[in-house]
This record gives structure tokens, C-alpha cells and sequence, in this order.
């Protein structure tokens, strides 16, 4: 008797597709917005949906290497919010709004 188990039929290539819509998502989101806040978070979906790739790829090769990387990965985006967020606050008290724009006048 075949196993019709809907999570059985969930195979390699619907990780990748839907990583690759996920991060299709972030990078339009980085060219066509100007909020920077929603920049950051396009970002980090595009970090999601790699992570994503390297979790599925391992699951599938029996290894372990994906899921370090993710940590690792996961370690950088947290860093880069943190310093991100802490610019997007220096840059709000100075100018009182937030956009893309007032980041090109911290050129040194």
C-alpha cells in the first residue's frame, strides 16, 4: 500500500522554489522601498530564505554542515540588525524622520 501522505510528496525542490520566491520577496523589496526600517526586514528575509536553502540541502544530504552555517548566519544578521537599528536611531534624533536619503550625508 503507497504512502499518500501530503508531507511525504514535499520533496528538495519545493524548499528551493519557495526559498527562491522568499528572497525574490526581500530583494524587491530593498530596490523598491525607501523606509529603511523595511529595507532592514527585506534583509533579513533574504538571510531567511538562504538560511532555508542551507537547512533543506542538508536535511536532504544527511548532514549537518547546512544547519551550522545557519547558526552562523543567524549570528551576522543579528549583529547587522543591531548595528543597523542603532544607525537608524542616531539618524531619527538628528533629522526627525527616517529615509534612505538621510543615510547618504554620513559620507566621511
Amino acid at each position: 500500500m503507497p504512502n499518500l501522505s501530503p508531507i511525504a510528496s514535499v520533496g528538495l525542490g519545493h524548499y528551493l522554489i519557495l526559498a527562491a520566491i522568499i528572497f525574490c520577496i526581500g530583494i524587491i523589496g530593498v530596490l523598491l522601498r525607501k523606509n529603511i526600517i523595511v529595507i532592514m526586514m527585506s534583509v533579513e528575509l533574504m538571510l531567511n530564505a538562504v538560511n532555508l536553502t542551507f537547512v533543506s540541502l542538508g536535511h536532504f544530504n544527511g548532514s549537518a554542515v547546512g544547519q551550522i552555517s545557519v547558526f552562523f548566519i543567524m549570528t551576522i544578521a543579528a549583529a547587522e540588525a543591531a548595528v543597523g537599528l542603532a544607525l537608524v536611531v542616531l539618524i531619527f534624533k538628528k533629522y526627525c524622520e527616517v529615509s534612505i536619503k538621510l543615510f547618504e550625508r554620513l559620507k566621511g
